[in-house]
């Protein structure tokens, strides 16, 4: 019995003389917790996968700002997943899912030009533990696809997601630490670019934890909607997402720096934004130039709209059904991959609309989308 004290006396000591030390070290920013450190270099998914994944009708989620008005729950994602025409039926709709964000509604910015101060680690953290929740964004997308395949059986092709990347901004020095405290200095390009890995990690990580049944992670999207800030680091971050088999996703502004040069600046898929819908004053020919210049360039395209696409918020309507009309004239729709912004919600609310007018925009759009590849 006085070993076994005597034993236990020293074991106590020792483990309060390391405590105290360790009390007594300067006080500086510490490094991420062994938790949130990379646990396999390379996941069992990404050994398996051969080649990059095809998204050929993505949508856009805005998701992680405090000023979207609406959590991506079961009831919002299940309009983007399956829809019901006049008949009756029930198709699937798109077969990727872009969850992205600008700004976090708090004043912090994931990319340049939307508020003037840059978020940091912390809050692109926050970012990706939003879209891994389990109820919500990627959580219910899983969940609602399980539900639709009950109905409808399995899809043609898994279900994929792409995930954004904040832009790490040139100014920022605040950004955070990845070993010894050493804070990122984001005007050195190696800096910038272990950031972005470090994000890349997270959310592979997250991916692996969460174990989806329904969906494949496809690839990243590069935020920035033009070049100018980040040419320097682009074709680092693509070599990594390549060698993972991640794609690496753009969609320039028309008129974008850098836009045609998408190729060099090493993306996989880049997708024109015609910018036509925004602008009641923006003619046709607009759009008809961007559908021109994507096929001259090599380029995938944005379908765009918004909720002044309803009859009681604008009735833009028509200029979306200009936007499905011209990709069908240049052979738009049935030669390449198409992103779909749609504001915040907009086809939720379509679909849930009782105005004839809406209710006949919606069906064409659905119609659009689910004949392409599903």
């Amino acid at each position: 019995m006085k070993k076994i004290i005597t034993r236990s006396l020293v074991v106590f000591t020792i483990c309060f003389l390391l405590f105290a030390c360790s009390e007594n070290e300067p006080n500086e920013i510490s490094p991420l917790p062994p938790e949130e450190e990379e646990e396999e270099s390379v996941y069992e998914w990404e050994k398996n996968r051969t080649e990059l994944l095809e998204n050929n009708d993505m949508v856009l989620l805005y998701a992680g700002g405090s000023h979207r008005g609406h959590e991506w729950s079961e009831e919002y994602v299940e309009p983007y997943v399956t829809y019901t025409d006049e008949s009756g039926k029930e198709h699937w709709m798109f077969d990727s899912f872009l969850f992205l964000e600008i700004h976090n509604g708090e004043g912090k910015t994931f990319a340049s030009g939307y508020t003037s101060v840059p978020a940091n680690q912390y809050e692109w953290k926050q970012l990706v533990e939003y879209y891994f929740r389990s109820r919500y964004c990627i959580g219910a997308l899983n969940r609602s696809i399980e539900s639709a395949k009950e109905r409808l059986g399995e899809p043609a092709e898994k279900r994929k997601v792409v995930i954004g990347i904040p832009e790490p901004i040139k100014t920022q020095k605040d950004w955070g630490s990845l070993k010894n405290g050493v804070m990122l200095d984001f005007s050195k390009v190696t800096d910038r670019v272990d950031a972005c890995k470090w994000y890349i990690d997270y959310v592979r990580k997250k991916f692996k934890e969460m174990n989806y049944k329904n969906i494949e992670l496809a690839g990243f999207y590069w935020i920035a909607e033009e070049a100018t800030n980040s040419r320097g680091i682009l074709a680092d971050l693509s070599a990594y997402l390549n060698d993972l088999k991640y794609s690496f996703v753009w969609i320039p502004y028309n008129g974008s720096d850098g836009a045609f040069e998408w190729k060099r600046l090493t993306f996989n898929y880049a997708y024109y934004q015609p910018n036509y819908f925004f602008n009641a004053n923006t003619p046709l020919s607009s759009l008809n130039k961007a559908c021109e210049d994507a096929k001259n360039y090599g380029m995938d395209m944005e379908i765009e709209f918004d909720d002044r696409a309803m009859i009681d918020r604008g009735n833009w309507g028509y200029r979306l059904e200009n936007y499905m009309k011209a990709f069908k004239e240049y052979g738009i729709w049935e030669s390449k991959r198409l992103a779909y912004y749609q504001g915040n919600r907009t086809l939720y609310e379509l679909s849930k609309s009782s105005a004839e007018e809406d209710r006949q925009l919606y069906y064409k759009f659905c119609k659009f989308v689910s004949e392409r590849s599903n």
